[in-house]
């Protein structure tokens, strides 16, 4: 017996207001789902604005509502699926539910075709401040991330890092008050990238961290110095190889993850396990095997214990 024919799921995050249902009329006005498709459009939350009746029935929108969180599960999207029978499914969430018990309530053949996070920024800040779990949870599994309202003033190369120190693979762009999109959004980085020896401030490791995955051609075989804790993990192989890592707070106290690279160096044995060391060392690149894309490995001239930094978490503000 043949499965159900999958059906493409486009999962709407972020909060209340921050621009879902703008940027889902958008979409149906450019005419991306105007092809005579049915669509169920599953709305977890209303915020001030709303689709019309004319739109939704001009693009074939079939409106369904889930009004408390307890409600969601796979035997109700089973049962829209089989009322309405889609051929794709929008979902709004809400931004103060779980997006994790969303992703488990999909039925086996929907299959998300794309994760869009609208964000004001506005209060991106206060939300990171007051709610940090909250918002990085609602971009964490996300395609496109639109900074919406991004007019200059606002820090989008600090906003564009705390979206990649969560979720690398996120596209970002900035929308200003006018309507102008904009994705190239050069940052001033606190460190002379021209210099002899690239010098990584302790305060500057988690901007460094994601610039050199961003921008890694700009760093091949530059050297750079910085601060970090040694580990020699069972499962690396090759004798000459190691890691450099530090903490760095990707979402909150409760969510400390090591950041770091592997570094090669051929006395790497006699580096001891959770030592900070400062290391010189040249930036090559490496295709990651999980990832498969670049990523940096460090090359080291020299590997030096030293003390731990004032603050020995790195963060991406």
């Amino acid at each position: 017996m043949l499965g159900r024919r999958p059906i493409p799921v486009y999962l709407f995050t972020g909060f209340l207001d921050g621009g879902k249902t703008s940027f889902i009329r958008q979409t149906m006005d450019e005419g991306q789902f105007k092809d005579g498709r049915t669509t169920l459009m599953i709305v977890c939350e209303e915020g001030e604005e709303s689709i019309d009746i004319i739109r939704l029935d001009s693009n074939k929108f079939v409106v369904r509502k889930i009004e408390d969180e307890d409600d969601v599960s796979e035997e109700l999207l089973r049962a829209m699926d089989k009322e309405v029978r889609p051929d794709r499914v929008i979902i709004e969430a809400n931004g103060m539910w779980d997006v994790d018990e969303l992703f488990d309530a999909l039925p086996a053949h929907w299959e998300v075709a794309e994760v869009i996070t609208p964000i004001d920024s506005g209060t991106f800040e206060m939300y990171l401040s007051n709610m940090k779990m909250m918002m990085t949870n609602q971009y964490k599994y996300s395609d496109l991330v639109v900074f919406n309202r991004c007019d200059e003033g606002y820090d989008r190369a600090m906003f564009k890092r705390m979206v990649r120190a969560i979720n690398r693979r996120a596209q970002v762009l900035y929308e200003t008050s006018e309507g102008k999109v904009e994705d190239n959004v050069p940052e001033e980085l606190p460190y002379d990238m021209d210099a002899d020896i690239i010098e990584i401030g302790d305060e500057d490791y988690g901007i460094f961290y994601i610039d050199i995955f961003e921008n890694l051609a700009e760093y091949i075989d530059k050297t750079v110095r910085f601060k970090a804790k040694a580990a020699h993990p069972k499962d690396i192989k090759n004798d000459r190889v190691f890691v450099v890592a530090r903490p760095a707070m990707t979402c909150c106290a409760e969510d400390i993850a090591f950041v770091g690279f592997p570094c090669e160096y051929a006395d790497q044995a006699a580096v001891k396990e959770g030592s900070w060391v400062e290391i010189t060392a040249n930036v090559r690149s490496i295709m990651n095997r999980q990832t498969n894309e670049p990523s940096p490995i460090m090359i080291a001239k020299e590997v030096k214990e030293t003390t731990a930094p004032e603050d020995e978490v790195a963060y991406f503000m």
